[in-house]
């Protein structure tokens, strides 16, 4: 019987196990699969901790309805039961700019009146069916792409704070192509962004679908009655006869047609040979894990670069709070000069977050803006939250809970060559059948991503067995 290891008991790990074991039953086939996590416990940033009745995120706090891959696989778990849609208010997203926030238009005549732009502002964004497509073969920047179709202001005060909320990171530097391929191919197919959203309205509308518009990303953004965590047990509890845990993979080697794995578990060392293997892990860490048996692809992997994010989770009465949360949240650019990149207002987005009548928010600090700020205390790091939050929502009211969550290596960025990179490394690869790369440090960052690449590199995996 043939041998899968899969090191990495993060989400990409567990679903490309999950994914697996699936297929292989489906095709009559068989394989023993060992899944190996340095950690006590499996999910990685995929945190849900629970204390005094509220629900803190330690990372990513749902998925999008807009792509499949999550809500079919929380399906095939059967938690279709245990979903929770974000509420209505979640569609209300704000932009702190010149001392006030700004809620960002769902509408035409929203935008219109929306004064987060100037009037300069927002002609110039109204102009952008009349700006010529890109060169399809260069591989711009966002902030380039943002500039040359919206105008300078737009891209300072809507897509710079938009990518600083996904990726943390600095458009200047993150590759289009790479970090938001849709809207690179709605660029290429239609010639521009408003004619893209003309088009597809229209299609929609052909195919009788109504859907609003709306300031976010598109879809409905969903979780679970108890956090994003339930998923992730829930694969833990179908993978347990495979999961290893605090099994720490030390290095990978090739030898004889087979994969070897040191292995460090229960205070000791061992050799596990596997004949195909998957690292499930972040870049850098794979890196090292090849150092020794293939430095060039070991240092391309560690080419690949992260930046530090802390999450700040507090908890109010409701009661003492100047304004009622009602939306998703704010973002801050990067022209306010301020400590921290946004907030999530969790308890007005997911119902039950926190207790009756307390209030939860998350806010995030750090990314490639302020990498400095991610590594403070954690009392300095209270500090600042609460005298930004003080500044830009007039909170003055004491926490009755706080929790900080620091990520060294938060979030992977795709700079500019990022495709060229993963072409780099896909040509090293071809020297090692059986061998695959799956995290969130490729393509792409979101849940929707990790688990849509888990199924492909499954299916991978199957052919080896077969």
């Amino acid at each position: 019987m043939k041998r899968i290891a899969i090191v990495g008991g993060g989400v990409s790990g567990l679903a490309t196990a999950y994914s697996l074991d699936r297929q292989l039953e489906a095709a009559g086939l068989s394989a023993e699969m060992l899944i190996f996590e340095s950690q006590p416990k499996p999910g990685g940033t995929m945190r849900t901790i629970q204390e005094q009745g509220f629900f803190m995120e330690s990372g990513p706090n749902g998925f999008l309805t807009n792509k499949p891959h999550a809500l079919d696989l929380a399906r095939e778990l059967g938690l279709e039961n245990r979903l929770q849609k974000s509420s209505g208010l979640a569609r209300k997203r704000f932009v702190f700019s010149r001392g006030r926030l700004h809620r960002l238009p769902e509408t035409p005549g929203a935008f219109l009146g929306c004064r987060l732009l100037s009037p300069g502002g927002r002609l110039r964004v109204l102009a952008e069916p009349f700006v010529r497509p890109g060169s399809r073969q260069q591989d711009e920047s966002v902030a380039q792409f943002a500039s040359r179709r919206l105008g300078q202001e737009a891209m300072e005060k809507l897509i710079e704070p938009m990518t600083a909320g996904v990726f943390a990171g600095n458009p200047d530097q993150l590759s289009l192509r790479s970090c938001f391929p849709r809207i690179h191919e709605l660029e290429s197919r239609y010639g521009g962004l408003i004619k893209a959203m003309l088009a597809l309205r229209g299609e929609r509308r052909r195919r009788g679908v109504k859907q609003s518009m709306s300031a976010g990303p598109g879809g409905v953004l969903t979780s679970f009655d108890a956090g994003v965590e339930v998923l992730i047990d829930s694969l833990a509890g179908c993978l347990a006869k495979s999961l290893r845990l605090n099994a720490a993979v030390e290095a990978v080697s090739r030898c004889n047609g087979k994969y070897l794995l040191s292995v460090r578990e229960n205070s000791g060392s061992a050799q596990c040979e596997a004949d195909a293997v998957v690292l499930a892990t972040p870049a850098h860490a794979a890196g090292r894990l090849l150092g020794v048996s293939a430095p060039e692809l070991g240092a391309e992997l560690e080419r690949i670069p992260y930046v530090p994010v802390a999450v700040v989770a507090l908890g109010f009465d409701a009661a003492a709070l100047s304004r009622p949360w009602d939306g998703f949240g704010f973002l801050v650019p990067r022209k306010e000069g301020r400590g921290i990149l946004g907030a999530l207002w969790d308890s007005s987005v997911f119902e039950g977050r926190a207790p009756a009548g307390k209030a939860l928010v998350r806010v995030m600090v750090g990314g490639a803006r302020q990498p400095e700020l991610a590594r403070l205390t954690q009392g300095e790091l209270l500090a600042l939250v609460r005298e930004e939050l003080r500044g830009i929502m007039g909170i003055k009211a004491e926490p009755v809970l706080s929790r900080v969550f620091f990520h060294e290596q938060g979030i992977p960025q795709y700079l500019v060559g990022h495709g060229q990179v993963l072409e780099r490394l896909n040509a090293r690869l071809a020297a090692w059948p059986g061998f695959y790369l799956n995290s969130n440090a490729y393509r792409g960052v979101s849940l929707n991503d990790c688990i849509r690449e888990s199924k492909l590199a499954a299916q991978s995996m199957l052919k080896v067995i077969e």
